[in-house]
């Protein structure tokens, strides 16, 4: 049997907002597997996805830039969120978000190229900013959006200073309405992303093993409710069905006025302006998404409370 650390169940509690003690129950349950964990307590009512979508565990800051009909969004990241303050890191990310606008997602690409101002690379002035800040660093990656006709909009959620912080939001609506047109329905979708987190522009874009995962849950929950086997098929599809729905961009709920569709809004849009607007795609890039952090002294408290 794997042992089950007071690290793991700090970090399971982390992700899924369940209690200490069943956080330890599911590791147990799942041989220490946290993936596998994450999908116990959800099975069982005590997680949701959502929590663990929301959650970062690195430092840094996201940076986003829009110039004509294209924008870039790059994540620089630091050991602590003093130095997401430093003037140097600021100035750097805002550089570099720049650059990025030439090379798109690719970051390799981009830490090869010069950085204005010096006779060094991107990756050069990155190791010179180390050692200089007194602090390690990473230019973890890239992301562009563009439209042949149109506009990009960005937002930033937590913004330290304009266009960079802890949330960058991109997107992009093809159409030849008019730009005072386009721009204020971009910038509030560009809000709704930042706040709901979609997975994907439409369901057809949603990763087929997510939504597997999602039905294996939905069939661990129906399992128990004693119905018959073909009500319970229904269950699960219909489990997996508001999933793909509250997941994808076009069919969530947009949270500027609650009730109606992003997918709607655009229509709406589209009509009153006489001409077709697309909403072309999103980037939503949140610092620290996919990055586990330490935090020995909560782990202490942890194992204190838990018996470990």
């Amino acid at each position: 049997m794997a042992e089950i650390t007071a690290g793991m169940v700090k970090d399971l509690r982390d992700k899924t907002g369940a209690g200490m003690m069943d956080c330890k129950k599911a590791l147990a349950e799942t041989a220490g597997d946290m993936e596998a964990a994450i999908d116990w307590l959800r099975a069982k009512g005590l997680a949701s996805a959502a929590k663990k979508a929301g959650r970062t565990a690195a430092e840094g800051l996201v940076g986003v830039a829009v110039s004509g009909t294209k924008g870039a969004a790059v994540e620089v990241n630091s050991e602590t969120d003093f130095v997401a303050k430093n003037e140097i890191f600021q100035g750097f990310v805002a550089t570099v978000t720049a650059l990025a606008l030439e090379t798109g997602a690719d970051a390799a690409a981009l830490a090869a190229l010069p950085y204005p101002g010096s006779d060094v690379t991107v990756a050069d002035k990155l190791t010179a900013n180390i050692a200089t800040i007194g602090e390690q660093q990473s230019l973890r990656r890239t992301a562009m959006i563009e439209v042949s006709q149109g506009v990009v909009a960005s937002y930033v959620h937590n913004a330290v200073v304009p266009g960079l912080g802890r949330i960058g939001v991109l997107v992009g609506l093809e159409s030849a309405a008019a730009a005072d047109v386009l721009e204020p329905l971009a910038k509030q979708i560009a809000m709704h992303v930042a706040a709901a987190s979609p997975l994907a522009l439409d369901e057809s874009g949603l990763d087929p093993a997510l939504l597997e995962r999602e039905r294996a849950i939905a069939r661990e929950k129906a399992a128990t409710s004693g119905k018959p086997a073909e009500i319970i098929e229904k269950m699960i599809e219909g489990g997996v069905r508001k999933f793909a729905q509250e997941s994808a961009l076009i069919t969530q709920v947009f949270v500027i006025d609650g009730k109606s569709k992003v997918g709607d809004v655009v229509a709406a849009a589209a009509k009153a302006a006489g001409t077709a607007i697309t909403l072309k795609g999103f980037v939503r890039m949140q610092l620290g998404e996919g990055i586990e952090k330490q935090q020995s002294d909560f782990a202490a408290e942890v194992a204190a409370a838990a018996g470990l």
